[in-house]
């Protein structure tokens, strides 16, 4: 059974709730609190050497205000979530709200009956992964799982409000709600009500396709949407792989060395598989990412034994050794070269073109 939250409010945001409205009591002191705790996490994100590759993005993170993005969010208590809003009577919650709002860290945004269904991913984590993305001027971009907006946010002030950014979610609550942000912090990126599995092929082609959801399979409708030369992004068995994409059908790419964890897609892409058993696997194995890591991609294909013991064999590859290709209807998933020796097939996502 899943966690409950202590509080229940789980659906809209309300009209124009968590956003600062000229006038409010406090309200120039509380965005100063958050202007510093912005810079805070600029600061914190920019000593890891994030933005290296295109500092950019760096520009992006210091002008776009997260908190306008999570008017309420839960943090994980003894028992359940607790609540953090921006317009609580209680000052001093207030302050925790906004300064909670730029720590880099994951926010639980929407839950149902305890169980999570929208978030605002690690800061730090979107920063690595917009700059793997490796957006340029005039891309086309779609995002999949628009979630609070701040993410499309980020594109669109990269990019610019031409047109050039999508954001597609299934839920029409976190769509409006996503909007209403958007529109709150100055960005107007395109919105769109779907099944991220589908695409939006209607606005297609697209450059660069991101996608902040986990998936059991690679769409074929993305590859479909994604001009050859384009890049695909998406979580995968609890890790970020990059795909480029070659032609029609087409793509192959490998995983980043970071771990990942994000909600599952609802909607037409299926559920995730549930973990596999690691009984009998010795404490190394089972207390060490890089092996889960291989159990979670291999799953239903390779059993855990065998799969320890190839780990073994390897000498415990990092994430980065690993890839995907998808040729057709056929994707497989390999350690170090495409053709093997180790290889192994992924689920079909036929169903999603």
């Amino acid at each position: 059974m899943g966690a409950q939250a202590l509080d229940t409010d789980t659906g809209d945001d309300g009209p124009e709730r968590g956003e600062r409205r000229e006038g409010d009591e406090g309200c120039e002191g509380l965005e100063a609190v958050a202007a510093s705790a912005r810079a805070a996490l600029v600061r914190e994100i920019d000593a890891d050497g994030a933005w290296e590759a295109d500092p950019v993005w760096r520009e992006a993170f210091a002008a776009v205000p997260r908190h306008l993005f999570v008017p309420y969010y839960y943090v994980g208590v003894v028992g359940g979530y607790e609540r953090h809003w921006g317009e609580s009577p209680d000052p001093a919650a207030r302050e925790r709200w906004a300064r909670g709002a730029y720590e880099d860290a994951p926010l639980a945004t929407r839950l149902r009956d305890g169980e999570l269904l929208s978030s605002s991913s690690q800061p730090s984590l979107m920063a690595m992964m917009l700059v793997a993305l490796q957006v340029e001027d005039g891309h086309r971009v779609l995002e999949i799982g628009a979630g609070t907006g701040y993410n499309a946010a980020l594109l669109a002030h990269r990019l610019g409000d031409g047109g050039l950014v999508t954001t597609v979610d299934l839920e029409p609550e976190i769509t409006e709600s996503a909007r209403r942000h958007l529109d709150a912090a100055g960005y107007h990126p395109v919105v769109v009500t779907g099944d991220g599995a589908r695409g939006v092929p209607e606005r297609a082609p697209y450059d660069r396709i991101i996608a902040t959801c986990a998936l059991p399979s690679i769409p074929r409708a993305w590859l479909a949407q994604c001009r050859p030369g384009g890049r695909i992004l998406t979580p995968f068995a609890t890790g970020l792989v990059a795909l480029d994409v070659r032609g029609a059908g087409q793509a192959e790419g490998r995983f980043l060395h970071t771990s990942a964890f994000f909600v599952p897609l609802r909607g037409g892409a299926g559920a995730e598989p549930e973990p596999a058993a690691l009984g009998g696997i010795p404490l190394r194995g089972r207390d060490s990412d890089s092996f889960r890591f291989l159990v979670a991609l291999t799953r239903g294909r390779l059993d855990p034994q065998e799969a320890y013991a190839l780990w073994e064999r390897e000498g415990e590859p990092p994430r980065e050794r690993y890839g995907i290709t998808v040729s057709g209807e056929h994707a497989w998933a390999w350690l170090d070269e495409p053709e093997g020796p180790y290889a192994w097939p992924l689920p079909s996502s036929s169903a999603q073109r």
